[in-house]
C-alpha cells in the first residue's frame, strides 16, 4: 500500500492543499535554509490567530511577556523567552519550558506563539518559550547551552515568574525533542535543576540513519534529506563520526538512568518513529517512567497542518492531561 493511502484522511487532506502552495516535497525540499526559513515564516504569519498579541501583551485570557536572559556562553548574545501565564495559573504555578521545532536550522519562538498560548490555556501552567540560537550560524552546542541557560534561569527566577520549581516540564516538539532530551541529560549531569516530566513530541533525536528514514520520507512532509542536511549544519565536522557528542543527539546517550518521568508520542508514518520508539523502550529498561503512544496514519508535522483532525484533538488531550496529571495541576 502507498503510503499516502495509509495516512490519516483529514491530515492527508491538508498535506496536500499545504503542497499545492508550497511545491511538491513542502518546506523540507527548499535547500536554501535562509530561503526555507524566510517560506516558513510568511506561512506561519498568514495563520496566526486574530488578536496575535506578537511580542508581548495580553491576548485575552494569556499574559504575554519577553525577557532577555543570559545564553549559554559569557560572550554569547542574550537569548529571548517569552512567558505566557493563562488566567486560570494559581498564584504560584507549575511550569513548562517550551522548546520549538524547525529541525535546528529554523523556526522560533514568534512561529510557535499560537501553539505555546494553547498549552498554557490548556493546561493552566505557565509556559516558557525559548528562542535558542539556530545551525548552521550557531552549530553544536550553541542550541543545547541556550536552553540549559533558560531552564537555569527559569529555576533561579521563579519567585519573579511565581513559578514552583519542583513542578517544572521540558516540552519539545521536533527538533524541540532533541533539545528537550539533550537538556535532560545536561540537569541530570550537572546536578539541576529539577524537572518533573520530559514531553518528547515527534522527537529529532538520532543523526545516525534508522529504517523509518528510509521508509517514511518522500511525501511532502519532513524529508530524509532535509534531515540529513539539518544534521550536518548542527554537527559540522562530527557528522557521521563517533565524536558526536550525547548531548548534540540524545539517542547516542548510553546511560538513561535518573532522567525524568517521560511522555513520548509519534506517527507510524513519521520519519522519527524508529527513533522515538527506541527511545521511549531504552528509558523503561532504564527505570524511568514512560508514556508512549505511536498513533496509525500519522506524519510529521501533521498535527500543525491539520490541528482541527480528529487524531490531533485527541493527541493534544493525552499531552495536555499528562502534563496536568504529572505537574499536579488542578489537585
Amino acid at each position: 500500500m502507498d503510503i499516502r493511502d495509509r495516512m490519516d484522511p483529514q491530515v492527508r487532506a491538508r498535506l496536500d492543499q499545504y503542497l499545492a502552495v508550497v511545491g511538491p516535497q513542502g518546506l523540507s525540499g527548499i535547500e536554501d535554509i535562509p530561503e526555507r526559513r524566510r517560506r516558513q515564516a510568511e506561512l506561519t504569519a498568514g495563520h496566526r490567530p486574530a488578536g496575535h498579541p506578537g511580542a508581548a501583551g495580553e491576548a485575552g485570557d494569556v499574559e504575554v511577556r519577553d525577557h532577555g536572559i543570559r545564553g549559554g556562553t559569557d560572550t554569547g548574545p542574550p537569548v529571548r523567552v517569552r512567558v505566557y501565564r493563562p488566567r486560570g495559573a494559581p498564584p504560584v504555578a507549575p511550569c513548562v519550558l517550551y522548546l520549538h521545532g524547525g529541525g535546528l536550522v529554523a523556526g522560533s519562538v514568534d512561529g510557535d506563539d499560537a501553539r505555546a498560548a494553547g498549552l498554557a490555556r490548556a493546561t493552566d501552567c505557565v509556559v516558557v518559550s525559548v528562542d535558542y540560537r539556530l545551525a548552521p550560524e550557531n552549530p553544536y552546542p550553541a542550541a543545547v547551552d541556550d536552553c540549559f541557560a533558560a531552564l537555569v534561569w527559569v529555576a533561579e527566577s521563579h519567585r519573579r515568574l511565581r513559578v514552583d520549581p519542583r513542578r517544572l516540564a521540558l516540552y519539545g516538539p521536533s527538533a524541540g525533542g532533541c533539545l528537550a532530551a539533550a537538556t535532560a541529560l545536561l540537569a541530570r549531569d550537572r546536578g539541576g535543576p529539577g524537572i518533573a516530566c520530559l514531553m518528547l513530541v515527534s522527537p529529532m533525536l538520532d543523526d545516525r540513519p534508522t529504517p523509518s528514514h528510509r521508509t517514511n520520507t518522500g511525501f511532502g512532509a519532513w524529508s530524509r534529506e532535509a534531515n540529513v542536511q539539518a544534521w550536518q549544519a548542527f554537527l559540522g565536522a562530527d557528522f557521521g563520526t563517533d565524536r558526536v557528542s550525547p548531548y548534540a543527539a540524545p539517542a547516542r546517550a548510553g546511560d538513561l538512568t535518573g532522567l525524568p518521568p517521560a511522555y513520548v508520542d509519534i506517527g507510524d508514518l513519521d520519519l522519527f518513529r524508529d527513533e522515538a520508539v527506541d527511545f521511549a523502550l531504552r528509558l523503561m529498561r532504564a527505570g524511568v517512567p514512560v508514556e508512549l503512544h505511536v498513533h496509525p496514519g500519522g506524519i510529521h508535522g501533521g498535527e500543525n497542518l491539520a490541528p482541527e483532525a480528529g487524531s490531533s484533538v485527541r493527541l493534544r488531550g493525552h499531552r495536555h492531561s499528562a502534563l496536568r496529571r504529572t505537574l499536579g495541576v488542578g489537585t
